[in-house]
């Protein structure tokens, strides 16, 4: 989420049951549905109700302070200076080149709500983009199957009753 998103969540945007959150888009990004974790629901959920909005009437420059004041506590005590360049959107960079690197595909890297994909391979500046170039294999059955994903291919889809598998080269 952009941090506007985030600093814009309602209590209605959390479903507790489904362990889900509804992020209202800004800068004319894409709506789009987050899975959260039992341990981030916990911890929002554990927040004060005064409000609509989860962080409330609190002014975003006052949460923006205490983690500047944070991060510089921390750069001192591990004498690290580089981590006083981390900013909140340092992180929607990172999601995305992990979420790059765990799928090896950047359309599923287009949760980050662009429009257009070019604007999400400016998030992906880390990731060596390697070429489409596979091996296709077809198992007839579930030995075949087994094998070729111990061979390190994936699964890709079922066709008349055959699985196909890819690697790549």
């Amino acid at each position: 989420m952009r941090i506007g998103e985030a600093w814009n969540l309602k209590w209605i945007d959390i479903d507790f049951v489904n362990s889900t959150l509804s992020v209202t888009p800004e800068k004319g990004s894409h709506a789009r549905m987050f899975k959260g974790s039992n341990k981030l629901l916990a911890m929002i959920n554990l927040m004060p109700k005064k409000s609509a909005k989860i962080f409330g009437t609190y002014e975003l420059r006052g949460y923006r302070g205490s983690f500047v004041g944070q991060r510089k506590r921390t750069a001192r005590k591990l004498q690290n200076p580089r981590i006083n360049q981390i900013t909140f959107h340092t992180f929607r960079h990172w999601k995305a080149t992990m979420e790059y690197h765990k799928t090896k595909d950047i359309l599923h890297v287009r949760l980050l709500g662009h429009k257009n994909i070019k604007n999400t391979l400016i998030y992906t500046q880390l990731v060596t983009f390697q070429n489409d170039d596979y091996t296709c294999k077809v198992a007839t059955n579930l030995k075949e199957a087994a094998e070729l994903i111990e061979a390190g291919y994936e699964y890709i889809c079922e066709m008349d009753s055959q699985k196909l598998f890819r690697k790549r080269k």
